[in-house]
């Protein structure tokens, strides 16, 4: 079944590869256990998705910030190095969390600050990782590569917020947090066994403000990347209702920790069983078309999410929803990496990073805002609705990206 396994070659072959991808996959564990921990903390603290959502929102501009700092030093210093700084940095945002949620006395403005720091680091080392995968990598080893890298984060996805129901369930909030330290540990240590990971340039002298002004200015003219961003943001700001997933679990489902750990894994599970067949998306011709339309389907999966209430066809829905989202992401990433020039390769990266990072926290936000004034499930409804108008309005006003081929 060659034509729908995923080709496993690029982990056999670069050993580089290797270490990344098994740092991430108990990075992105611990990160998915916090994912989990910070929106149900603050939830049992105010009982509002208004407040989930705005917890997610604060933590954008040192998202963004992180992400074009990390981008502009990637293009410029040993990347290697720059990402084993963010692994320590991640860790010890992960610590000062644990430490906050085992006080007796849990200050929601702390919880947020120390949130906000972590989205910081995982910005500051996003964009970096992101522009080593294909230096590492023959060009036609791409879409395994980024197959093989979605099986990783969703194996991640599924098993972290599984984790974390239990964890919040049967041991504590902070262990949660001491979790999602000791993996950004493993993947420091994991960092420290690759070769170099030199940037592409020695221009050391140029301004940062500069070079990330040059990143911007460089998107202005690419109209595939300006493409590629939009369309993550049309899925992710209106058909992510991922900070009403705690007031479905408890309202509307009427469940617990649990619940809520499978909600957040529903679409992990979808995305993971499609990812190990994804074997299919190499011998995709027309990648444009094929990201629009797994994108309507999320956008159709979501608004069933709203309408029917009950759990395992929402488990279902999202499962689906999930599957869509890692085909759109292979075939993005593939797009967007093939059509940049190698010298702005961090810096565009961190732009993507920025858009895929910030995108569900500013969904977040407006799914919270529209519950608080109308109700749960006419956010998620009219959220898939939306996202689906988005894919039409970007077919028409973008046809460069819809007519990208192999």
């Amino acid at each position: 079944m060659p034509r729908l396994l995923v080709d496993w070659s690029p982990l056999r072959e670069n050993r580089n590869f290797r270490l990344l991808v098994l740092g991430q996959l108990f990075s992105l564990l611990g990160s998915n256990v916090t994912m989990v921990a910070v929106p149900y903390q603050v939830y049992r603290q105010t009982h509002s998705s208004l407040w989930v959502g705005l917890a997610s929102l604060v933590q954008l501009p040192l998202l963004i910030a992180g992400s074009l700092w990390g981008g502009a030093y990637g293009d410029r210093f040993d990347r290697r190095r720059l990402l084993i700084i963010g692994s320590l940095l991640a860790a010890l945002t992960s610590a000062a969390l644990a430490i906050n949620a085992a006080l007796s006395r849990h200050d929601l403005a702390v919880v947020l600050v120390l949130a906000a720091l972590a989205a910081g680091t995982a910005g500051f080392s996003g964009p970096i990782r992101q522009a080593a995968m294909p230096t590492m990598l023959r060009e036609d080893q791409l879409v395994s590569a980024y197959s093989l890298y979605q099986i990783v984060v969703n194996i991640s996805v599924v098993a972290g917020p599984s984790l974390a129901g239990v964890l919040l369930a049967s041991v504590s909030l902070s262990s949660c947090y001491l979790v999602d330290a000791l993996t950004f540990a493993v993947l420091a240590v994991a960092t420290m066994l690759m070769s170099a990971l030199a940037a592409p340039t020695s221009d050391t002298a140029a301004a940062l403000f500069a070079a990330i002004r040059d990143g911007f200015r460089y998107v202005r003219r690419h109209a595939v990347a300006q493409a590629v961003y939009l369309a993550d943001l049309n899925a992710n700001v209106f058909g992510l209702p991922r900070a009403l997933f705690p007031a479905m679990a408890f309202t509307v489902y009427h469940g617990g920790p649990r619940t809520l750990g499978l909600l957040y894994a529903a679409p992990g599970i979808g995305a993971l069983v499609l990812a190990t067949l994804a074997g299919w998306i190499n011998h995709l011709r027309r990648r444009g078309v094929a990201v629009l339309a797994v994108i309507t389907i999320w956008g159709v999966a979501m608004t069933a999410f709203g309408i029917v209430h009950v759990l395992w066809f929402g488990v279902v829905v999202l499962a689906v929803a999930g599957a869509m989202d890692m085909v759109s992401a292979v075939l993005r990433s593939t797009i967007l990496q093939l059509a940049i020039a190698d010298e702005f390769r961090s810096r565009i990266s961190s732009i993507q990073m920025a858009v895929v990072n910030g995108g569900p926290r500013l969904g977040d936000t407006e799914s919270g805002v529209v519950a608080s004034l109308s109700s749960t499930e006419f956010s998620i409804v009219s959220g898939g609705v939306a996202c689906i108008v988005g894919v039409a309005l970007l077919a028409w006003r973008r046809p460069t990206f819809w007519r990208q081929g192999a």
